[in-house]
């Protein structure tokens, strides 16, 4: 029995090692940050959306529920997209397990040139993300999509359906709403773009979205929602408005339902497209 139980526990502790041997290293979370560059973005927005994710990820609070996970790392990649056929891996996947390979992760994000591209599409972005999972290199506890964006879908296949397929597989889907422009007549936006996220986009288990409402929000905002990604955290009931500071929503709040086709149905009744 003795030798039973001692070959059992070699054999746990030789499994990390055979699956990196083969080219899946083991990590706490396989993460994609998918970030919008429609033309709904401007560049100022772009740039502090930007430097937000390079910030957020050599942070103190980062590192932190990094290096507190089971493993002590992560693998991460950073898509930008835009309309149905444009999504970009402009930094691959990458595993990050302390400073110096954040350090490398940001620079890296730091160094590639801003676009902009045309239309908006949650679905192809969430279609793209679920694709990086598959023989990525990694075997993550937990995988994610961690998705950023100032509209709603209105290119595409219904994000809802998108949305779906990405729980099937087992990956999160979080949500980061942009709401930093003041609405203003015949804008392709519904009205309010946090409920859309919360009842089109997010999905599966503990997911959450954390609507951002002013750019001084972001930074904080992007680091609150990588610590509850890395840690798999739930989030807190929402406590109510505070103008200072971003509120998580749970993707199960109890609120009116949005229309996931409000992009699509608006774009129609002002392009005819």
């Amino acid at each position: 029995m003795r030798r039973l139980a001692a070959a059992v526990m070699a054999l746990a502790c030789v499994a990390p090692a055979a699956r990196a041997a083969q080219g899946d290293a083991p990590v706490d979370l396989e993460l994609v940050l998918a970030v919008d560059v429609s033309y709904s973005m401007d560049v100022e927005e772009q740039q502090i959306q930007r430097d937000g994710y390079a910030a957020a990820i050599v942070s103190r609070p980062v590192l932190d529920a990094i290096g507190q996970g089971l493993i002590g790392r992560i693998a991460v990649a950073y898509v930008e997209w835009a309309g149905a056929d444009d999504q970009r891996a402009i930094v691959p996947w990458r595993l990050i397990d302390g400073p110096d390979s954040a350090r490398a992760f940001a620079a890296e994000l730091a160094a590639q040139p801003l676009r902009r591209s045309f239309r908006t599409s949650l679905s192809g972005a969430l279609s793209h993300g679920v694709r990086l999972f598959e023989n990525n290199g990694y075997d993550g506890l937990r995988k994610v999509i961690d998705i950023s964006g100032d509209g709603p879908n209105n290119q595409g296949a219904p994000v809802e359906a998108a949305r779906d397929e990405a729980v099937e597989r087992g990956v999160v889907v979080n949500g980061l709403p942009l709401m930093l422009k003041r609405q203003t007549f015949g804008f392709v936006d519904p009205t309010e773009l946090d409920v859309y996220y919360r009842d089109c986009v997010v999905g599966g288990p503990g997911s959450f979205v954390l609507p951002v409402r002013a750019v001084e929000q972001f930074p904080e905002a992007v680091r609150t929602k990588l610590v509850m990604e890395i840690a798999g955290r739930a989030p807190d009931p929402d406590p109510g408005p505070a103008p200072e500071r971003p509120v998580t929503r749970p993707a199960s709040a109890d609120a009116p339902h949005g229309v996931c086709s409000d992009g699509e149905r608006l774009w129609r009744e002002r392009f005819g497209e």
